[in-house]
């Protein structure tokens, strides 16, 4: 057995479990918490290595040979995001150490988190479709849970769309799944990827296609059923929310990129072309919604909508150029998005509010602060020669050689009106004066010191770190999403990687 590819998903569950049997003891659950966080990113470092080195592990559950057991597969791309979910993983441990309130704490938050990690884990590494749809439902059950932490009206408001949207997903999900068991057969996704073009009636599997891709893209937040997203991102505890911009969007994004590389190629012209305008939808309408807002967390959220069109759009150009440039975008996306996160929480412990106009004064303060969110805001922008900039250039390159214009013009313009949008934060909440009306400013002046400060900035220092490592030494990552995009261009080279070599 390939240990390395079920690590992922049993170290999270494993410490979900031993921190619910420790249930009367949060000190030894956030002990748990940040020790097993970091053995799942030793554990996906692992993963990555040995991916790398022989490009496909597969482990066939109870002894049974694919396609009829359930499998675990871990290619590159599927590595890159195991990495990713331990990075942010540990980071969010981290700083839940000083960020959660004890009540959440008492209330089940550190086997939740777990839970959602297991979640993640297994959506990235599963090899059968159902069991795709089955990690989906860990992932909603433990998010929901996180959600509502609290009780606040705002957090159930959020919750409720949050969840009826996402249900609406999983039941289109399950009738796609079953409508294309009926016509191959089989669940394995390399099975179905073999018999799918046998199938009598094209036009059914574009039909299920189109359910598949709905559903994901909602679980992707993408253009026109994204208004879920920041309608709830905003309302729980910061480190939740960070959690949440990280990677739960990330994985219906890796679902679109498997099915509509590995499964659902036989009508690119048609799919792809409905995925690349709703990636320039996605795009425009999140990056417009960002600019009309004045809370430092709902401009975050909507901002998470508009980037991810830019993942879409490597997918829905489907050439290798682009895919490079969208598996690029995903990793300094989720590294980005979560930093900026941490940031708006450590200024809501400085002033109190996460509204534009009641903050401000930041960086006559705290300019090392002010600086930390600069790396990830304007990497976010695109501004060379930071991580962000990379990524939408090999994008935006990738466009302009698939002739097309318009959509490269859209991009352009998104990266323009991104930067509005972090402007307006940076001048809202670091350049100006403390508002008159604000009178409890003593954590901001240092009169109040903050315990485990440590935790608020070790994560944001590290995520800052890494976004300015990609940017100043990308070729490593752009190699390897290289690697990963060779991977998906050559659906075959899965197919007898899980079917033994002998793909028919």
């Amino acid at each position: 057995m390939n240990l390395e590819v079920v690590l992922p998903i049993l170290i999270p569950l494993t410490a979900g479990a031993l921190s619910l049997a420790l249930w009367r003891s949060v000190q030894l659950q956030r002990l748990v918490s940040v020790v097993a966080t970091a053995l799942l990113l030793v554990a996906s470092i692992w993963l990555m290595r040995s991916t790398i080195d022989k490009g496909f592990l597969v482990v066939e559950m109870g002894s049974w040979p694919a396609p009829f057991s359930i499998v675990l597969v871990a290619d590159i791309l599927s590595a890159i995001m195991i990495v990713l979910t331990g990075m942010i993983g540990l980071a969010i441990a981290i700083y839940s150490l000083a960020s959660t309130p004890p009540g959440h704490e008492r209330f089940g938050y550190y086997p939740l988190m777990h839970l959602l990690l297991a979640g993640v884990a297994g959506a990235f590494l599963t090899g059968d479709i159902f069991n795709l749809f089955v990690w989906f439902e860990v992932m909603l059950l433990a998010s929901f849970a996180l959600l509502t932490l609290g009780g606040e009206r705002a957090q159930m408001e959020g919750a409720i769309k949050y969840v009826t949207l996402n249900l609406f997903s999983s039941a289109l999900f399950l009738s796609a799944v079953g409508l294309l068991y009926g016509m191959v057969g089989t669940l394995n996704m390399a099975d179905i990827a073999q018999k799918v073009s046998r199938v009598d009636d094209p036009g059914m599997i574009t039909v299920v296609s189109l359910m598949f891709m709905v559903s994901f893209s909602i679980k992707a937040a993408a253009f026109p059923l994204f208004f879920w997203l920041p309608a709830s991102y905003h309302t729980p505890q910061v480190a939740v929310s960070a959690l949440f911009a990280g990677l739960l969007t990330k994985v219906g994004v890796y679902a679109l990129y498997r099915v509509f590389t590995l499964i659902f190629t036989q009508d690119v012209e048609y799919t792809h072309t409905i995925l690349l305008w709703a990636a320039a939808l996605t795009m425009l309408t999140g990056v417009l919604g960002a600019a009309a807002q004045f809370e430092f967390r709902r401009i975050l959220s909507f901002h998470i909508v508009s980037q991810i069109g830019y993942m879409l759009l490597g997918l829905a150009l489907f050439t290798p150029l682009a895919l490079i440039g969208g598996v690029f975008y995903i990793m300094h996306h989720i590294i980005v998005k979560t930093n900026l996160f941490l940031v708006s929480g450590i200024t809501y412990r400085l002033l109190g509010s996460y509204d534009l106009k009641d903050l401000g004064g930041v960086y006559r303060q705290r300019p090392y602060l002010a600086l930390l969110f600069l790396i990830p805001a304007l990497s976010l922008a695109g501004i060379p020669p930071l991580s962000g900039f990379f990524a939408k250039f090999v994008v935006v390159r990738a466009t302009l050689e698939s002739s097309e214009y318009l959509i490269a013009a859209v991009a352009l313009l998104v990266g323009l009106l991104t930067l509005y949008s972090m402007i307006k934060i940076w001048a809202e909440v670091f350049w100006k004066k403390v508002p008159e009306h604000v009178t409890d400013v003593r954590r901001l002046n240092g009169e109040i010191r903050e315990k485990r400060s440590w935790a608020y900035y070790t994560p944001v220092v590290a995520l800052a770190v890494c976004t300015l490592i990609i940017g100043l030494y990308g070729q490593p990552i752009y190699m390897l999403a290289e690697s990963a995009a060779e991977q998906l261009m050559n659906p075959q080279l899965y197919i007898a990687a899980v079917l033994g070599g002998q793909p028919e």
